[in-house]
């Protein structure tokens, strides 16, 4: 029986069948059971930073888990306390504190119970906006699939349009705890707001006496080419940070950081966790950080993110490109792009749809411009097919 099969019989079925059965990975490659190879464009969903494998994080989980792999947060360990350290140095914030967990939803979920201290309890949020699957995290997700199954859900939560200064303006006043946005809409399919939106937010917030709260789990840790994506902003300070996904390179963590008073919100017994900041994933997230500095992968996201860029836009059927570094979405001429992630699994290529026509590209970091070529080389075969699908599809139904 295949690993497929077994799945079927063995776990919720909350994801649908998977596509795939993956039993190794090396770089920006994977192979599946039956030892097929792919080019990986997807990286766990922008969480795999190093790859697959990557000896670093190999050797760092290895050896912390030979010393100490989980003393509770009872104790303090060297990696956590390092980390939320390497964290607050790499923000600028000497005022700041961390509060690490395990995942971006949870993450999320420290920073929605940071803000109900302030004694407010409103939050405003944007449309297209993901920030977790959890009950308070899924409070600040506009997508009303899935929302609703779930509601009536905690909170007292207002969606405006995003990338729209007005609305924000006419939605926050002073019973508002926090503003909370994406520096660029990940799971919408990499929307990227105007130059001056997150300043502007950022300056509603502040004039209500709100927090100014950026959801970077997805965006964080040198996906867009700076450690932040809102470093790509000038002036933007935001008074919350969450983080995940590339954080830990595979290895499940997640961080709320907080600076000035909004860093002294949480006391003793207001929130806890029994994992969160366990020394084996500290280790792990510091030797990303290590690695992203020691290997000048910022400029290499740059690079092979302006590579991604050119070679999507050169595309006969993409109608527009978004994005930085490492983190694109591309915009088809029609509805085809779930039978585009198809047809590139068929040619050795791991892709991602947002949506009816939209493919988002967030690879590891260390993805080679030799890599990008080929992708570049198989994509005019890739979206033909993809089209050819789709138009079949269609006839079918409508017969």
């Amino acid at each position: 029986m295949s690993i497929q099969e077994r799945y079927t019989g063995a776990v919720m079925n909350t994801f649908g069948p998977p596509a795939l059965a993956l039993t190794r990975g090396k770089g920006a490659h994977v192979w599946d059971a039956d030892g097929k190879e792919y080019v990986d464009l997807l990286a766990g969903i922008a969480v795999n930073a190093l790859g697959h494998a990557h000896p670093a994080i190999v050797e760092a989980v290895t050896t912390q888990l030979s010393t100490l792999g989980h003393v509770s947060n009872f104790f303090a360990t060297e990696p956590q306390v390092a980390l939320a350290e390497r964290l607050l140095a790499l923000l600028g914030w000497a005022d700041g504190r961390v509060f690490f967990s395990n995942s971006g939803t949870e993450a999320n979920e420290a920073a929605l119970k940071l803000t109900r201290r302030t004694g407010r309890t409103r939050l405003v949020a944007a449309e297209g906006s993901f920030h977790g699957r959890t009950m308070g995290a899924l409070a600040l997700t506009s997508k009303s699939a899935y929302r609703e199954p779930f509601e009536p859900l905690p909170g007292e939560v207002s969606f405006v349009p995003y990338d729209d200064v007005a609305a924000l303006e006419a939605a926050v006043d002073d019973t508002v705890a926090a503003v909370v946005l994406e520096p660029v809409q990940g799971e919408a399919g990499v929307v990227v707001p105007s130059p001056g939106y997150l300043a502007a937010a950022q300056q509603v917030a502040r004039d209500a006496g709100a927090l100014f709260w950026l959801d970077e789990v997805q965006t964080g840790i040198g996906r867009t080419g700076a450690w932040f994506a809102h470093e790509l902003v000038e002036g933007v300070e935001p008074d919350l940070v969450t983080l995940a996904k590339g954080l830990g390179g595979g290895i499940p963590i997640g961080a709320t950081v907080a600076r000035g008073a909004a860093a002294t919100l949480l006391q003793p017994g207001n929130h806890g966790t029994t994992f969160g900041g366990n020394p084996v994933a500290c280790a792990a997230a510091l030797a990303v950080l290590d690695t992203i500095e020691a290997d000048g992968l910022l400029e290499a996201v740059r690079d092979r993110g302006d590579q991604l860029a050119r070679l999507l836009t050169d595309q006969t059927g993409v109608v527009d490109v978004t994005g930085a570094g490492l983190m694109r979405g591309a915009e088809l001429d029609g509805p085809y792009a779930v039978e585009a992630v198809a047809a590139a699994r068929d040619a050795g290529f791991i892709l991602n749809a947002t949506g009816p026509s939209r493919l988002r590209f967030v690879p590891p970091l260390v993805i080679t411009s030799a890599d990008l070529d080929a992708l570049g080389a198989a994509l005019p075969a890739i979206l033909d097919a993809a089209r050819t699908a789709a138009a079949r599809s269609d006839t079918e139904t409508t017969r």
